[in-house]
């Protein structure tokens, strides 16, 4: 029986990307989801190997979109307590990270990160990551780590990164789902390509570039996350060598 993960997404043509395509080559089923379009949000995980918060263009403090809001609920209510395995990407992280009493917002200096940036493993982190990786970046706000949370991740621009809460709660500020055809989406849409003139976003031929040197890296990083910490969180299966959060 496949496994069924639950993806949050923000958008109405938001799609899970390189997440997506490589849970289904493991068998998994995806249950997308949209609060902002009005789809409720599951009462009960327990029918879920997994759940996924993507990214979007909205903010953590959002407070009067209705489907930010119901997010946030579901997520104090619903999904933090729950045993079933949890992961934020980008907005997601931030959400989560709010939710757990974090501070979410702008770079203090107006810097943002657009493109592909280096990502550094925290001591905590070592096991998680395989020294320095380039992934894609898309913010210009970003988490604090949480009270009681893992630091797992950093670079020199933005210092949160990565976090793990809990032992099976995880947020990341990067995008390893990216397809080129994402990259080209977002670069050049009415809303997104102004974004590529602000302190710290590369431009756009040089992201699509960046593309082909580190996607392989970045599936290799996807790839592992889901197999050693998601999926076999899932499966009950105990990690090794990590120190409590």
């Amino acid at each position: 029986m496949p496994k069924r993960v639950l993806i949050v997404v923000h958008q109405e043509h938001s799609n899970p990307g390189r997440v997506g395509e490589l849970l289904e080559l493991r068998g998994c089923s995806l249950d997308r989801r949209c609060p902002n379009l009005g789809d409720p949000l599951p009462e009960d995980l327990c029918a879920y190997a997994a759940a996924i918060l993507f990214g979007g263009p909205q903010s953590a403090n959002d407070d009067h979109v209705a489907g930010i809001r119901a997010e946030l609920n579901w997520l104090e209510r619903t999904a933090l307590p729950a045993a079933t395995p949890l992961l934020g990407i980008c907005l997601g992280a931030q959400m989560i990270a709010r939710v757990l009493g974090a501070r979410i917002g702008p770079h203090p200096d107006g810097m943002v990160e657009i493109g592909y940036h280096p990502v550094y493993p925290t001591p905590a982190g070592e096991s998680y990551f395989e020294g320095a990786t380039m992934f894609y970046q898309w913010h210009r706000e970003t988490f604090e780590i949480p009270a009681g949370a893992a630091h797992l991740a950093h670079n020199d621009s933005f210092d949160a990164q990565a976090f793990r809460y809990d032992r099976h709660v995880y947020g990341i500020e990067f995008h390893p789902e990216m397809t080129l055809a994402m990259i080209e989406r977002w670069t050049g849409s009415e809303k997104g390509a102004p974004m590529l003139s602000l302190p710290g976003a590369q431009p756009r031929q040089a992201q699509l570039e960046a593309y082909q040197r580190y996607v392989t890296a970045s599936d290799r990083w996807l790839g592992r996350f889901l197999d050693q910490r998601l999926l076999r969180a899932g499966d009950g299966a105990q990690v090794q060598n990590e120190g409590a959060a």
